[in-house]
């Protein structure tokens, strides 16, 4: 289905991402779009492991004032 078609194209997103040593902040998108489509399957474990390390890598890139950490922050709390 529609969710199963943009798991497999937010991972290859994020191997990608990683594999060219892109900026962290886009690493760090790459995961928070790919928890979402987990979020879309229902896959918990998944979307509370990659929300973590989301909000931790914001938290160290960033500082826990940004406006981007109160959003990660957020989303983990939600998850």
């Amino acid at each position: 289905g529609r969710h199963e078609d943009a798991l497999s194209a937010r991972e290859a997103e994020l191997s990608m991402k990683r594999r060219v040593g892109a900026p962290e902040h886009q690493v760090l998108i790459a995961q928070g779009n790919l928890a979402c489509t987990y979020d879309d399957l229902g896959r918990v474990a998944e979307v509370l492991s990659l929300r973590q390390e989301v909000y931790s890598g914001t938290l160290k890139l960033h500082g826990e004032e940004h406006y981007d950490t109160l959003r990660e922050a957020y989303n983990y709390a939600s998850s």
